[in-house]
């Protein structure tokens, strides 16, 4: 198995996904789930009917208006499996539109054909939730495929093209407003990291951002007390990032809120458990990047063992921080109903057979989720800077911490970012990741279609 692109493993990815639906569409032939609201609401679109709307909708109608557009160029019906293609074909893409996010990470030249992405650009479009989710008629894959197009469109200096995705990307979840100003965010970031005077001219101002694993902590404020410097040169580019903003305010201002429908079970909360599931939740997928850096296993725990009680100062911060976050599980653990109640979805088993296990459970994962934060931050950081590798995790607090209900789903877009952002997996690495992402694909799909449970239906994410 080879690193370089090759039509091969795209040709396999596409033809697998081809047959998973396939085989979808012959098991599961009602709409499922969440599908009873949206596959009602693409036909009413499909029959030119723009103005009713199912109340429990939480999301704009960018998936329908995608499904619509596909209709009219290629003639598609708006039966369920032709709207689950809606969702394939995005699936599809993903690869393609990660292909110059991982290039650009690495600093490489993406391959010359589109029908050509790279191998990890394929393993990561395989990542379970993106996986599943490509086959039914959901926003997930198509908002992310948007997401991913908005950021790489911003890394090439597209401002323009870049924000008028990242609008489209709000018309499928309303929250990718946030990767929005994270696309504008991480753009100048890498340009204010690289540019240079011309020979001759007066000296630029510099940001201060020194490598992220050399930072001490007084350089974040030094970081902070330096961007007025070097506002003239960015503010050009938030210029049509601005007008996605402003639009996405009077919508908000229209709307009284974010969330369209069904506002009673979406009410904004603080919610900071949830950063920490994301923690966990991204170290049990992307193990796999994270053991397979120039020290294996054991460099790696050597790292994150020096970064948490590597001296006396680093031993008080992991103390403080731990009680702190102990603090914060106690006050503000959310057992949303759904999460209690819906036996369709592995976070039901999850919460109750792991975190109810017994009251201390909960805090017993601290420092598990710690040394798995500085994990994530050692490999991102190896190869960026300081504000580069914290960018991220200042965009996921206002993107998981309102939020009441503990969803994979959520999680999806900031662990497809923050993958990307590990640069130097190699290939037994990637073929590892592979392996793990086609086995947890392989049994979550098969129990899915095979193994529906009477009374109670198909297990799901």
């Amino acid at each position: 198995m080879s690193a370089t692109p090759t039509p091969a493993y795209y040709v396999a990815f596409c033809a697998i996904a081809v047959a998973v639906l396939k085989t979808v569409n012959e098991q599961v032939t009602e709409p499922y789930m969440d599908e009873p609201f949206h596959v009602p609401q693409a036909q009413a679109y499909c029959k030119g009917d723009y103005w009713s709307w199912d109340p429990k909708i939480t999301t704009p109608p960018g998936l329908y208006v995608f499904s619509l557009v596909l209709k009219k160029i290629f003639l598609f019906k708006c039966n369920i499996s032709m709207l689950r293609l809606t969702t394939m074909l995005s699936l599809l893409s993903l690869p393609i539109a990660l292909t110059p996010l991982i290039c650009y990470r690495k600093r490489e030249r993406p391959p010359p054909s589109v029908t050509t992405p790279v191998l990890e650009a394929v393993i990561l479009a395989s990542f379970p939730l993106a996986w599943f989710f490509g086959f039914l008629y959901y926003t997930e894959v198509p908002s992310l495929v948007s997401v991913v197009s908005t950021v790489v469109l911003a890394s090439q200096g597209r401002h323009w093209l870049a924000a008028l995705i990242g609008l489209v990307s709000c018309t499928f979840r309303q929250n990718n407003i946030i990767w929005v100003l994270y696309a504008y965010a991480a753009s100048q970031l890498m340009y204010l990291r690289f540019r240079r005077a011309a020979p001759g001219a007066k000296e630029l101002a510099k940001l201060h951002d020194p490598p992220a694993l050399e930072a001490r902590p007084v350089d974040l404020l030094w970081s902070v007390l330096s961007v007025p410097k070097v506002l003239p040169g960015i503010l050009p580019a938030l210029v049509p990032y601005a007008l996605v903003i402003a639009a996405f305010g009077v919508f908000v201002a229209w709307n009284g809120g974010i969330v369209l429908g069904d506002k009673s079970n979406h009410i904004p909360v603080f919610h900071v458990p949830q950063l920490y599931y994301f923690v966990g939740f991204a170290t049990s997928f992307g193990w796999p990047a994270l053991v397979s850096g120039k020290g294996g296993v054991l460099g790696l725990a050597h790292e994150v063992r020096a970064r948490m009680f590597g001296s006396k100062r680093n031993v008080a911060a992991t103390c403080v921080a731990s009680a702190m976050m102990c603090l914060t599980i106690y006050k503000f653990t959310i057992q949303h109903p759904f999460l209690l109640s819906d036996n369709r979805h592995y976070t039901f088993y999850i919460w109750r057979r792991v975190f109810l296990l017994h009251p201390l459970v909960p805090y017993i994962l601290v420092p598990g989720y710690i040394a798995a934060a500085w994990a994530w931050f050692i490999r991102i950081g190896e190869d960026q800077t300081l504000l580069q590798s914290l960018l991220l995790p200042v965009c996921v607090v206002p993107t998981l911490l309102p939020t009441p209900l503990l969803e994979p789903r959520y999680f999806l877009i900031p662990y497809i970012l923050l993958r990307a952002q590990v640069k130097d997996v190699p290939l037994w690495g990637l073929g590892l990741e592979g392996l793990w992402y086609a086995a947890i694909n392989g049994v979550t799909m098969w129990v899915f279609l095979y193994k529906e449970r009477a009374g109670v239906g198909r297990f799901m994410w």
